[in-house]
């Protein structure tokens, strides 16, 4: 858990100095940040998620207001950095073929920031049936992304504006800043609250898709099926599924030792973003859409809407040549279970 790792090394950098080797392994917080996940999967459904989803949301707003924020105050204290209107220059910072690389991986980052149509359905689906849902999340929809798109252009322009051309990855964990070192200490742990939440937000949908289509398919089968209820002090009545318990702790087991193995968080983020992007974002909800509306073939909105699906398919095999290309790059120089 990276995060937790950069609470560590701020505590390391204030105490021993900016320059100090304060090298921590990832690997201890990543175990308890799996502990952590096999407890909140045994939330029975997408359903029981509002508060965790509240307080990821709320974590969200704050370490990206604390970044800005930090951003905004090394730019009024006037350092002065290297900044260009395309970035880093070619033959000086970089290779050409290394900056076009890295364009497109920037681009599967985007996606993967937006590629949230498999939470969609899940969502609508615990909203109630007045007023109207498609017209809520229509609406949600609509507020969402555009303020999810105001705080990641003003976190890339400040940002930029704030350490130009030398800008980390990452402005908290990457060390971008370093004071007031308690700050950064809360953004971080803001950062891995959220992250908490995401993942069970993301996974919900995968963990109910496979139990219903189990059940379905046996279901006679009391492994799969049968609910134990077990009374908790405090809690009430809580019910034990045996298929529920081992395969969702066998999922996050698994996702969590592939992190562990292959630590290329970026490079992961931007082929998971490429990959799901045109079809679940773009592709199904157009052509959803063209089929409900009956649109004529080649009218002005059908042909607007394709160019739009095509355009969106570009970017999307882009940025996924982008991410193999630097997962490819990553595992040259990787050595399994090495602190860096």
């Amino acid at each position: 858990m990276y995060q937790r790792r950069a609470v560590k090394r701020s505590n390391c950098f204030h105490k021993n100095g900016h320059h100090a080797k304060c090298i921590t392994s990832n690997y201890p917080f990543m175990v308890i940040f799996a502990c952590i996940q096999i407890i909140l999967s045994q939330i029975p459904n997408f359903h029981k998620l509002s508060w965790l989803s509240i307080l990821a949301a709320i974590m969200s707003f704050a370490y990206s207001s604390i970044g800005l924020g930090l951003s905004i105050a090394k730019v009024i204290g006037g350092a002065h950095v290297k900044t260009t209107s395309t970035g880093l220059i070619v033959g000086v910072d970089i290779s050409g073929s290394e900056k076009v690389w890295r364009t497109f991986q920037a681009l599967g980052d985007i996606a993967f920031a937006y590629a949230y149509s498999t939470v969609l359905v899940e969502i609508q689906d615990t909203l109630k049936s007045s007023p109207p849902e498609n017209k809520v999340m229509k609406k949600a929809s609509l507020i969402g992304v555009m303020t999810t798109t105001l705080f990641y252009m003003m976190c890339g322009c400040l940002g930029y504006a704030a350490f130009g051309n030398k800008a980390p990855g990452n402005f908290l964990t990457g060390f971008g800043f370093y004071e007031p070192f308690w700050l950064i200490d809360f953004a971080n742990v803001c950062i891995a609250v959220h992250l908490i939440g995401a993942y069970q937000v993301f996974a919900q949908p995968i963990f109910g898709f496979v139990e219903k289509w189990s059940s379905e398919q046996w279901p006679e089968n009391n492994f799969i099926n049968r609910e134990i209820p077990v009374e908790i002090p405090c809690c009430g009545t809580y019910c034990i599924n045996l298929f529920r318990l081992i395969w969702r702790t066998v999922y996050v087991i698994v996702t969590a030792l592939l992190a562990m193995i292959f630590p290329f968080f970026n490079d992961f983020l931007g082929l998971i973003g490429a990959a799901s992007f045109w079809p679940l974002t773009v592709y199904f909800p157009v052509e959803m859409y063209i089929a409900r509306r009956k649109m004529k073939k080649y009218s002005f909105t059908w042909t607007w809407l394709k160019i739009l699906s095509w355009v969106c398919l570009v970017v999307t095999l882009v940025a996924a040549a982008g991410a193999i290309q630097g997962l490819a790059q990553d595992v040259k120089t990787y050595k399994p279970f090495k602190t860096q």
